[in-house]
């Protein structure tokens, strides 16, 4: 197998291969849950005080779609926010996740990195130098080039969480 990150054909060149970094990631994210059980999607690991793989999914869902929105140059509608935040919960925790399928949960992912391919194949190369505000009360500034970067670096971070989650059920089932 040939591992390359080849941008798509209707973006421009540095838009591209940015954009093909979410999507490796994303197809690994998706690797690496194919057939989790619902217990092992809510398992919060061997003390029960880590967040689960469906809290990271819905965390890096949510804040994907953040960065969706901001690419685009337009706030996040009310209803998504309500839908799919917050960030985090009044402990500055990850929300609660129970009971919600891995097949919802991925199929929420994958549109929102549909829409965030749509924001992208509308960017330009120059877009990319674009500052955009970002974090939990809009205090950080980062180019729409390192939140790109950033989706797909974030993406894998919270994957390492869930490998070792997925270890930590195994030798505990």
């Amino acid at each position: 197998m040939l591992y390359d990150l080849k941008g798509e054909a209707n973006m421009s060149p540095v838009v591209g291969l940015l954009f093909a970094a979410v999507i490796e990631n994303s197809q690994r994210l998706q690797r690496i849950t194919d057939g989790m059980l619902q217990e092992e999607l809510d398992y919060k690991g061997p003390n029960n005080n880590f967040n689960s793989t469906a809290q990271l999914i819905k965390h890096i869902t949510y804040v994907d779609l953040n960065w969706a929105y901001r690419i685009k140059g337009q706030p996040l509608p009310q209803n998504l926010r309500e839908q799919h935040g917050p960030i985090i919960d009044e402990n500055g925790r990850l929300p609660m996740v129970q009971e919600i399928s891995l097949s919802t949960l991925m199929s929420t992912y994958v549109g929102v990195i549909t829409m965030l391919k749509d924001a992208c194949t509308q960017l330009t190369d120059d877009d990319l130098a674009r500052i955009v505000t970002f974090g939990h009360e809009n205090e950080k500034q980062a180019t729409i080039r390192w939140g790109i970067w950033h989706i797909a670096d974030h993406s894998r971070y919270h994957q390492a969480h869930i490998n070792q989650l997925r270890r930590w059920y195994h030798e505990a089932h």
